[in-house]
C-alpha cells in the first residue's frame, strides 16, 4: 500500500512538472521519439523483409528433403568439378525410393519444370508459364492450393493424361470471360484440359517461383514433352523430394535412411564419396537468418545514436528539473519526505518522460505499418512494441538516476535557502 501511495505521488508530480513546462516537455520528447522511432522502425522492416523472403521461399516446402546434383549451399573450398561429375536423380531411383524407404515419410515425389511457355486458348495467349510435371504425390511434399476444381487422380498420373491444374494468372488471362475447369489451352504442340485452378498468391519480394503462372501436368506427360537428362547436360534435371513425418522433428532418421538408400541405388562402395546431394529448406532458412541477423544488429546500433541524443537530452532537462525545485526539495525533506522518496520523483519523472516519448516513436512505426504496400507489407509485432518500451525504460533510468541521487542527497537547509 505504501509502494502504491509513493507511485501515485511520484506520478503526480511528475505529471505536475511536465504539465509547467510543456514546450520543454515536447522537445526532450523530441529526441526519445526520433531515437525509439529510428530502432523499432529497423527492427520492424527487418523482421516484414525476412517474413516476406520466408514466405517467398515457401515453395520448398516444410520437413522436406530433396535429393539433388548440386548442394543449395556450398563449403568455402568445395572441390566443383567433383559435383559436375555427378548424375542428376532418375525416375529408377525415385521407384526404387518408393520401394524400399521405410516408415519414416508421408509421401515420395518426383517433379521437373520447365519455364518461358507460351499458353494459348482460343483467341487468348500468355508467355512466361512455368510448366511443371509431378507425380501423384506432389500434393504431400509441396503445398498446392486449389481454389477451385481438383488434384490429380492417380489414374490420370498412372496413364499420363492430359489435364492440368493452372495457376490464377493463367486461368485469368487464357480464359478472363468465364470459369476455366473443364477448358482446354495449348501449349508445346499439347492439347491439356483443366480440371483444377490453384488460389491466388499475389506479389512476392523475391523473383521466385509462382503458383499464379505454375501449370501443374502428370509427371508421364512431362516427360513425352520434354527429355529428361542424366547428367544435367541437354535436357531437363528432375528432382526427387522426401516428406518427413511429425514423429522425426530433425529428419534424422529420414536423412540416414535416404542416404543408406540412395548409396544402394547407386551401388556406392562403402570407400567411395556420396555422389548426389541431400538439400534442407533449413539451409535456406538458417542463411535467411544469419543475413537478417546482421541487419537487424547493425540497424540496431545506427539507431542506437539517435536514442543515445534523446537520453542526453533527457538527463539535462532532468539537471535543469533539479536546479528548478531545489527550493521545493528542502521544503520536502523539512516535512519528513526520506531520501528515496526525492530519488523516486525524479527517477519516474524521466523514466515518464522516455515512456511517452518511446510510445510516440511506437504509434508513429504502427502508423507507417498501417500504409498499404504491394511489394513489402510491413508489420508491428509485440516483440518489437515490447522491446521499444523497455529500451524507454531502461534510457529513463540511466538518464535520470544521477539527477535523481543528487536531488535526494540535498541538504534540506542550503536546499531551502536556494534561490
Amino acid at each position: 500500500m505504501k509502494a502504491l501511495r509513493l507511485t501515485l505521488e511520484s506520478f503526480r508530480f511528475a505529471w505536475q512538472a511536465l504539465k509547467a513546462n510543456l514546450l520543454r516537455t515536447i522537445l526532450s520528447l523530441l529526441g526519445v521519439t526520433v531515437g525509439i522511432f529510428a530502432i523499432i522502425a529497423v527492427f520492424t522492416v527487418v523482421d516484414s523483409l525476412e517474413a516476406n523472403v520466408r514466405q517467398s521461399m515457401s515453395f520448398v516446402g516444410d520437413k522436406v528433403i530433396y535429393v539433388n546434383k548440386w548442394p543449395w549451399v556450398f563449403e568455402r573450398d568445395f572441390a566443383w568439378w567433383k559435383y559436375f561429375k555427378r548424375p542428376v536423380p532418375t525416375v529408377r531411383e525415385f521407384r526404387g525410393l518408393q520401394r524400399n524407404l521405410g516408415p519414416n515419410n508421408k509421401g515420395i515425389a518426383i517433379f521437373a519444370n520447365t519455364s518461358g511457355n507460351l499458353f494459348q486458348a482460343a483467341n487468348n495467349s500468355m508467355e512466361g508459364c512455368n510448366l511443371q510435371g509431378v507425380s501423384f504425390d506432389f500434393r504431400q511434399v509441396s503445398d498446392v492450393p486449389i481454389a477451385q476444381g481438383r488434384y490429380f487422380t492417380s489414374q490420370e498420373v498412372d496413364a499420363s493424361r492430359n489435364v492440368a491444374i493452372i495457376g490464377a494468372d493463367i486461368a485469368e488471362n487464357l480464359f478472363p470471360n468465364g470459369s476455366a475447369l473443364g477448358q482446354e489451352f495449348k501449349t508445346r504442340g499439347q492439347k491439356f484440359v483443366v480440371i483444377g485452378v490453384m488460389q491466388k498468391e499475389g506479389k512476392k519480394l523475391l523473383d521466385t517461383p509462382s503458383n499464379d503462372t505454375n501449370c501443374l501436368i502428370p509427371f508421364g506427360m512431362f516427360t513425352k514433352m520434354f527429355a529428361l537428362t542424366t547428367n544435367g547436360m541437354g535436357g531437363v534435371s528432375p528432382t526427387i523430394a522426401i516428406k518427413g513425418t511429425d514423429e522425426d522433428p530433425g529428419l534424422l532418421d529420414l536423412e540416414y535412411e535416404l542416404k543408406g538408400t540412395m548409396r544402394n541405388i547407386r551401388g556406392l562402395k562403402p570407400r567411395d564419396e556420396d555422389n548426389f546431394a541431400l538439400n534442407r529448406p533449413e539451409m535456406l532458412a538458417n542463411a535467411i537468418t544469419q543475413l537478417f541477423s546482421v541487419i537487424g544488429i547493425a540497424g540496431a546500433v545506427i539507431g542506437s545514436f539517435a536514442m543515445l541524443v534523446g537520453g542526453f537530452g533527457i538527463a539535462n532537462i532532468m539537471f535543469v528539473s533539479v536546479k528548478e525545485r531545489t527550493n521545493i526539495i528542502g521544503i520536502q525533506k523539512s516535512l519528513g519526505a526520506k531520501n528515496y522518496f526525492i530519488l523516486f520523483q525524479f527517477l519516474f519523472e524521466a523514466v515518464f518522460l522516455c515512456l511517452l516519448g518511446g510510445a510516440a516513436g511506437i504509434l508513429l512505426v504502427w502508423l507507417i505499418a498501417l500504409v498499404p504496400q504491394d511489394a513489402l507489407p510491413l508489420f508491428l509485432s509485440w516483440g518489437n512494441v515490447s522491446l521499444g518500451l523497455t529500451v524507454s525504460v531502461v534510457i529513463g533510468v540511466l538518464a535520470g538516476i544521477i539527477p535523481a541521487v543528487l536531488a535526494a542527497n540535498l541538504d534540506p537547509v542550503i536546499a531551502i535557502r536556494a534561490k
